[in-house]
């Protein structure tokens, strides 16, 4: 399998090239050159797989010959040592529950599969490889969890100063030794943006290895495949295959769903549920795309306003707006509605959802109205202790916390303060 860039002005590389270049030359996202096949027969008996062997056949192809069979295997087996379940909420809506991993949030999956690949991919690389990597929230610290103490390989996380969590911030923050957290004052797309201009200054590139291990990476954007296989697995009517709506800030997720589908996973229809960071939505409601700056909201990890991985949507599709539309919906949810949400699902049915959670479950619902026949599933990305502070007071009820939270609740945060000049943050790279 070759990769290509989006620009179109880049060579095509392996998996092992895209991996550890992150980002294209062009400044294009890597992407596959043809979308495989599964068998059908797989796809038929998938009841009779295990886990590890669902995620191996679905990542392989996407692999090649870059790592060999048994290491392949035995990442994916690291990947996903933890539970997947599919939990009933309503008589329509089931939540696939994400936030089983080290760090709470869906993100473990792709960070963990990606510093395994990386660390086999550098090993003879005779240099430290810098791996800089902008947050809006979960991904921080599914990064820093699962490249920690990775052998050769140094991480700097950027997020925006006062917009993430208040335990997200302290998973990025509290590890030290080979992860670096940059606080920058101002928004994750000044974060995203001092990463891509350090990517594409020759000069810097020069002088360090650098790499990202945000979902434009390809080793962090296509394992997360796995969920939705496991989804499937888990549906009790495989004759009515599920509607599936997933929180989108970044769109690295649902697109790699997306890209699960077109390899033989049956999908009735995608559902994207935004906040005010609207511009996908937008685009579904006129066929024009238009970039926006972020706004804060509840929802704060899908508080992006120019989504780097919408143009891999567009890619699946042949740019075709006809053809997106087909496949994916979306609604954009208010923080009135998100908090309306939280409040009565946990009423109603017992059952608490995060922020993102009770994005899609108002947006799935939304589209349940239109369409009563259907079933469906969202995708449930992070535990609600992560956003206790936003929880806690919709609910009024205290958060359980997880035994893997309760060890860094006490710790002191360390981060470098920086403005979003590029200067500056070359400088730090540098020093």
């Amino acid at each position: 399998m070759l990769y290509y860039s989006t620009n179109q002005q880049s060579p095509k590389v392996s998996f092992k090239e895209a991996t550890i270049k992150g980002q294209a030359p062009d400044k294009g996202l890597y992407f596959p050159e043809r979308i495989p096949e599964l068998p059908k027969d797989f796809i038929k008996n998938i009841d009779l797989y295990s886990q590890e062997e669902i995620a191996f056949r679905a990542i392989q192809p996407f692999v090649g010959d870059t790592i060999p069979t048994d290491l392949l295997q035995k990442i994916v087996a690291e990947t996903i040592n933890f539970d997947f379940p599919l939990a009933k909420i309503t008589d329509n809506i089931f939540s696939l529950e994400l936030f089983h991993g080290p760090t709470l949030a869906f993100k473990d999956v792709g960070a963990r599969f990606m510093s395994r690949c990386l660390g086999y991919f550098v090993k003879d690389i005779n240099k430290p490889v810098t791996v800089l990597v902008a947050t809006s929230g979960d991904t921080g610290g599914a990064v820093a969890s699962g490249f920690y103490e990775i052998e050769g390989v140094n991480v700097v996380i950027l997020y925006p100063s006062g917009k993430v969590s208040s335990v997200q911030e302290l998973q990025l923050t509290t590890l030290g030794k080979n992860i670096t957290a940059i606080e920058i004052d101002g928004n994750f797309d000044d974060c995203q943006q001092l990463v891509k201009q350090a990517f594409a200054d020759e000069k810097l590139n020069e002088e360090l290895f650098l790499t990202s291990a945000n979902s434009i990476n390809v080793a962090r954007w296509l394992p997360q495949q796995f969920y939705y296989f496991f989804g499937y697995q888990q549906w009790a009517d495989k004759d009515e295959p599920p509607v599936i709506c997933v929180p989108s800030g970044n769109f690295g997720n649902i697109c790699a769903g997306m890209v699960a589908h077109l390899t033989g996973l049956p999908v009735k229809h995608f559902v994207a549920a935004v906040n005010a960071n609207d511009s996908v939505y937008k685009y579904l409601e006129t066929g024009s795309y238009k970039s926006q700056q972020a706004v804060a909201t509840i929802s704060n990890a899908m508080d992006v306003g120019n989504p780097s991985n919408f143009i891999r949507i567009l890619e699946l599709f042949k740019h075709e707006y006809p053809e997106v539309k087909n496949v994916v919906s979306s609604f954009s949810i208010t923080d009135e509605e998100t908090r309306t949400t939280l409040k009565d699902v946990y009423n109603k049915y017992d059952y608490l959802l995060d922020p993102h959670g009770a994005v899609a479950f108002a947006g799935l619902a939304k589209y349940l109205e239109k369409h009563a026949h259907d079933k469906g599933m969202i995708l449930e990305t992070a535990h609600p202790v992560k956003f206790y502070d936003v929880v806690e007071p919709i609910t009024g009820q205290k958060v359980e916390t997880p035994e893997t939270i309760k060890g860094i609740l006490n710790k002191k945060k360390e981060s470098v303060k920086l403005t979003p000049d590029y200067n500056s943050f070359k400088q730090f790279l540098l020093s």
